[in-house]
């Protein structure tokens, strides 16, 4: 068994909406598309999980571009994977990308996970359209559960 140690989500678009795309930059730069911070207190620190799930409305505007999703935790890159969206409008151009990491053993104190994307194909497009979610669960072993 778990115990639950700390639950944070955010969801900065509720949506999709083509009219008002924010364009996705390419490498090296990149955008942070949702941020949320997770506490894990002194008695659970390096005995625990934090569970991690991104969902991200994306569309292909030219070519095909490889997607590079990263998570970072105060600001030092813990997870990444990359999604190919395609721009041809007799195919598929809108894509919901679902991302999902664990983040194990994380030290006391608050800590600053975020969410970023960034194109790695040149001479291509994409732009994020909604919706955005991120969440993340911090689970710890229940102390009673000992045989």
């Amino acid at each position: 068994m778990v115990r639950i140690i700390d639950y944070q989500a955010t969801e900065p678009l509720r949506k999709v909406n083509n009219n008002s795309p924010i364009a996705i930059p390419h490498s090296p730069r990149r955008i942070v598309l949702a941020s949320i911070r997770i506490s894990i207190p002194r008695r659970d620190a390096n005995k625990n999980h934090v569970e991690l799930i991104a969902t991200v409305g994306v569309r292909g505007v030219s070519g095909t571009s490889q997607i590079l999703f990263k998570i970072f935790r105060d600001g030092k890159e813990i997870f990444r994977a990359q999604e190919g969206v395609e721009s041809d409008p007799t195919s598929e151009v809108n894509y919901i990308v679902t991302v999902q990491a664990i983040d194990t053993n994380v030290g006391q104190g608050s800590h600053l996970y975020q969410v970023t994307a960034e194109n790695i194909t040149i001479g291509t497009e994409a732009a994020v359209v909604g919706p955005i979610s991120f969440s993340g669960l911090a689970v710890a072993p229940d102390d009673r559960d000992r045989d």
